[in-house]
């Protein structure tokens, strides 16, 4: 069974344009998330998928695989379907590329539950940290029921509470390491637009929600510090200093 992973990369990004290749601590982002994909498949089933030829000149100078993709690509997982087009495997592993301090065990895991359960689409998940706000719309929200299937995701703050009750819920977020298959892979890639919860909450795997797909969560062992704004680029490299320091 062939397993890949595929960090999506855009580089026109309305927020940060140009973050894959922000330098963190003498090395760009891109290459630190590569390195993470590559400890768990291999760099020979490493890939980066992106619309840009300045990332593929910088990835390949580092000896890892590009797959250029279009320009108009909805979601990252839109990009991960081109690949699926031109790159045969059994299962295809989205990881995000601006999470640099991603765990490389929790990739296997996931994957590992995917090989099990491949009628599923598979994505991570972890506790909600004391210091995190549970009413960040930065921060999609988990309800799973007892087998840990997505029950639904959310920018708000669910499982709610009703007003006046002291008990409170213990929150999950997403952890954005996503597995498929080929075939809900093209199911989500050639459906014509974003499906409608995916389209109100902007989490791209709530299309797989909508299609009637069923997802798996999985535990992960914690959350990772990504970079979304310039702003996080400060605190994502003191963490990498103060790691590697450690290791």
């Amino acid at each position: 069974m062939r397993k890949i992973g595929v960090i999506p990369a855009r580089y026109k990004s309305s927020r940060f344009p140009g973050k894959p290749l922000v330098n963190l601590a003498g090395t760009p982002m891109i290459i630190r998330v590569a390195k993470i994909v590559e400890r768990a498949f291999g760099i020979e089933n490493t890939y980066v998928a992106t619309e840009s030829l300045e990332i593929k000149e910088v990835v390949v100078s580092y000896g890892f695989k590009v797959i250029l993709t279009s320009e108009n690509c909805l979601t990252g997982t839109d990009r991960v379907w081109e690949v699926a087009q031109k790159v045969d495997a059994d299962i295809y592993v989205n990881i995000q590329g601006d999470e640099p301090l991603l765990n490389y065990r929790d990739i296997l895991r996931i994957t590992e539950m995917k090989a099990m359960n491949m009628s599923y689409v598979v994505n991570g998940m972890c506790f909600i940290g004391e210091t995190e706000d549970v009413h960040s719309t930065n921060i999609p929200k988990v309800v799973v029921n007892t087998e840990n299937t997505l029950t639904y995701m959310s920018r708000l703050a669910i499982p709610g509470q009703k007003e006046g009750e002291n008990k409170v819920p213990k929150y999950k977020k997403q952890v954005c390491i996503y597995a498929f298959s080929y075939d809900e892979l093209k199911a989500f890639g050639e459906y014509p637009q974003k499906g409608s919860s995916e389209n109100y909450e902007d989490i791209e795997i709530l299309r797989f929600f909508d299609l009637g797909i069923p997802i798996k969560m999985v535990e992960t062992s914690g959350s990772s510090l990504a970079v979304d704004v310039p702003e996080d680029v400060e605190i994502v490299e003191r963490e990498i200093e103060k790691k590697e320091k450690n290791d």
